[in-house]
């Protein structure tokens, strides 16, 4: 294709991206038009993006950290401030850790603690099939292992009490809020990936209740939310014997709140 014919195919999709509110039309269209293998593909992956559709599950793929990672339809797409999540849970992970990624969604979380960590052992689980089957996906080439099933429910036994990083994404947005979501969000990604209840926290509950008796003695569970959240999901871990901190990142809006269980220490006996 000339320059001018190239020019002029993306001067259209730019124009039809943009009169349906795309706000980075230029970028998306630059995007949608290095992926289309035919005209017939572009035009269909146009159609599917005017019509709501979000770009990631659009294109197949999300760049997270600097990593791509496939995102099927109708699986929750990562999130730029979920990058604070990794960075925290690699900051606290020991050599050769054990990591269980607990809601993995399409596995983004894990596949890049994979790709940035020495020797992880890792263990992923989400409730939503749709979730489970893409997180294999990404996670199942490098060696994880994907379950599925609720929370904790279908992780294999012989973990509990060796798990050095929980890492967890739970859904956290309150029930009343999802109407107030994105269109692209709100209709396009599961509901069990974005209702957290009506205060955004009941997985956040589940989660501390049983965390201590997953986590290996030092070990620390790592769990996003949101800066109003935080201090709330902090007390649930504090009441579940787990000693609480709170990380923010300004730049990407991100809060995670870390439980560490506490450490045994052996000590001598004297008479």
């Amino acid at each position: 294709m000339s320059a001018p014919a190239e020019q002029a195919v993306h001067a259209a999709v730019v124009s039809r991206l943009r009169a349906a509110g795309c706000v980075f039309a230029e970028d998306e269209a630059q995007l949608l038009i290095s992926e289309a293998r035919t005209d017939s593909d572009l035009t269909s992956m146009v159609d599917q993006r005017v019509d709501g559709l979000p770009l990631e599950q659009v294109l197949g793929w999300a760049e997270f950290r600097g990593h791509r990672i496939v995102v099927d339809p109708g699986v929750f797409v990562p999130r730029r401030r979920t990058e604070f999540l990794v960075t925290q849970a690699a900051a606290v992970a020991p050599p050769a850790p054990l990591v269980l990624d607990l809601c993995c969604g399409s596995g983004a979380v894990g596949a890049v603690l994979l790709a940035e960590l020495d020797d992880v052992e890792l263990h992923a689980a989400d409730i939503d099939p749709a979730a489970v089957h893409c997180a294999r996906r990404n996670i199942a080439a490098a060696g994880g292992r994907v379950y599925g099933g609720d929370l904790y429910e279908p992780v294999p036994d012989g973990l509990r009490g060796r798990v050095e990083v929980l890492v967890v994404n739970a859904p956290y947005v309150p029930t009343g809020a999802i109407e107030l979501m994105p269109p692209e969000a709100r209709l396009h990604e599961p509901r069990v990936a974005l209702d957290g209840g009506v205060d955004g926290l009941d997985i956040h509950r589940r989660v501390a209740a049983e965390a201590a008796d997953w986590l290996a003695p030092g070990g620390h569970v790592l769990i996003e939310a949101s800066e109003r959240q935080a201090p709330h999901t902090a007390e649930m871990f504090a009441r579940n014997g787990l000693v609480p901190r709170t990380a923010a990142c300004e730049e990407l809006d991100a809060s995670v709140v870390i439980g560490t269980r506490p450490a045994v220490h052996s000590g001598s006996c004297t008479r």
